[in-house]
């Protein structure tokens, strides 16, 4: 079944998923900041709206991925927001927030009778691209269903629960994992470098070996090896992710002493290299303190 689909932040994860939408023969009602990347997804057929609240005039349902926890919340809250739509019944929130923001939303959003759908996603532009993502949905059963196909063209959905929120904690605990993977890889491979080893059969030994990981696997041969420092996720975003982590398991009682090392570890990164650069470049301070690079053979 086709749906007339919202659409809010078609930058880099969201122009894609917006492409796929379309590709499914969904339509498209589109807002972003950024003329620039509206105008890449109206190339593509979506129709542009000038605020979220046209967008939840015009639409039932309407998804939302966006950088940052105050973005979201001023989306779906704020003035011209989501909230204040005359059509809009649900709100699905592909960002990632943490369970205290997505909770805080779905209290604001119910007083208007619009349902929030958490539904943070995993596998980065490259899953958005293919369309491969993990969607961790939560919410009410029914509102889950009715969206269920147009989340499906994104990747394999999970129901994580009903409760807002609980997506959300889904995808922290992913990125946590991830952030772990990317810092002690780079620690283990920077090692083995100081020693003489070469750094590219070190990662295909890894993969292979019961070390194997997402930064093995993906992030050491296409950005880091070739120095590209490329796969598309920033300092920023990911010492964001591992800060909600933290606060939430802390929120929990819920000890995460290896958590704290890797957060201070993309904290520095942030404020060194820039919160805009590719998290990859984690591995130059490591690099820096070892007196070592790590170089693919060209």
């Amino acid at each position: 079944m086709n749906m007339e689909i919202g659409f809010v932040g078609v930058g880099t994860m969201g122009f894609h998923m917006v492409r796929r939408l379309l590709e499914a023969g969904h339509s498209v009602v589109a807002c972003d900041t950024r003329a620039e990347a509206l105008a890449r997804v109206t190339a593509l057929g979506a129709t542009a709206a000038n605020s979220p609240r046209e967008v939840a005039d015009r639409t039932e349902t309407v998804m939302a991925s966006l950088p940052s926890l105050n973005a979201v919340l001023a989306v779906a809250t704020g003035k011209d927001g989501v909230i204040e739509g005359k059509k809009v019944r649900r709100f699905v929130d592909l960002s990632t927030t943490g369970a205290q923001m997505a909770i805080k939303i779905a209290e604001a959003l119910a007083k208007k009778n619009i349902v929030q759908i958490d539904s943070p996603v995993s596998g980065g532009p490259g899953g958005a691209e293919r369309g491969t993502l993990a969607v961790m949905v939560s919410g009410p059963p029914a509102e889950i269903e009715t969206v269920r196909p147009a989340l499906s063209v994104f990747g394999k959905v999970f129901v994580i629960g009903e409760r807002p929120g609980m997506g959300q904690t889904m995808k922290l605990a992913n990125n946590f994992l991830s952030a772990t993977a990317m810092v002690a890889t780079s620690e283990a491979v920077v090692m083995g470098v100081k020693a003489g080893l070469d750094p590219a059969l070190m990662i295909d030994v890894i993969n292979v070996s019961s070390g194997r990981n997402t930064a093995s696997m993906d992030k050491f041969p296409k950005s880091i090896l070739p120095r590209s420092f490329d796969y598309g996720f920033t300092n920023g975003l990911m010492d964001k992710d591992v800060r909600l982590c933290l606060d939430e398991a802390k929120a929990l009682g819920v000890p995460m002493r290896v958590g704290e090392v890797v957060g201070e570890a993309f904290g520095q990164a942030a404020r060194q290299f820039g919160p805009d650069k590719d998290f990859t470049t984690i591995i130059k301070i490591i690099e820096a303190r070892a007196g070592v690079e790590v170089r693919g053979k060209k």
